[in-house]
């Protein structure tokens, strides 16, 4: 199966509410978001964001040019149903984040709570993180989430890469500034804890 036909199989089998990764609100992710002080006008790419409520959050916080890509077209119309009419103001991409083509120098802030800690291929990752050379602005962020060293090594039937800070820094490479990080034990919705590392890292 591949990775398309897998993530639509799991949403279109499971509520949002039913996977593991599932949050009522990603509070770090927001708060990770307002301390890069983008302005309300900044563009956002929130990657994998597919179901997430971060979208739901970012509009209340009063962002208005928010990105939101997942390879799953049922993933993003569940997002868009409960959006409803604040739906249209936010743009919709439905890619393989490592295939799909970006302007250059589009985002201020690059936002991936979902998919890197998947890219256990090195051809992906460094797809990957040309996508972001490209797409972020100079001086803007990316805020990055994977599995800690001590999370699991597998989500949803996958295996994943677990990540430090120092580690995570390192797959970007040059031209990136660590500028923080953090680390959150994220309970899931049958009680199991996964800890959860946040980079930040800024585009020189």
């Amino acid at each position: 199966m591949d990775a398309k036909a897998h993530w639509e199989h799991i949403y279109t089998t499971k509520t949002p509410t039913q996977v593991s990764w599932h949050q009522e609100h990603l509070s770090l992710s927001l708060q990770l978001i307002q301390r890069t002080a983008m302005p309300h006008t900044g563009q956002l790419i929130d990657v994998g964001g597919g179901a997430s409520t971060l979208v739901d959050d970012l509009l209340s916080a009063g962002y208005q040019s928010i990105t939101v890509l997942d390879i799953s077209a049922t993933a993003l119309q569940v997002a868009r149903e409960r959006l409803g009419a604040r739906a249209s103001t936010v743009t919709w991409m439905e890619a393989d984040i490592t295939q799909v083509a970006f302007p250059q120098h589009v985002f201020d802030v690059w936002h991936d709570r979902a998919v890197f800690h998947f890219l256990t291929q090195p051809t992906d990752r460094q797809r990957y993180v040309d996508r972001v050379r490209k797409a972020l602005r100079p001086r803007g962020h990316v805020i990055v989430a994977s599995f800690a060293p001590a999370g699991p090594q597998q989500c949803s039937g996958l295996d994943v890469m677990r990540y430090s800070p120092a580690s995570m820094h390192h797959a970007f490479g040059a031209g990136f500034a660590q500028i923080e990080s953090a680390t959150e034990i994220h309970r899931t919705p049958w009680g199991t804890e996964q800890t959860f590392m946040y980079c930040v890292c800024r585009r020189e």
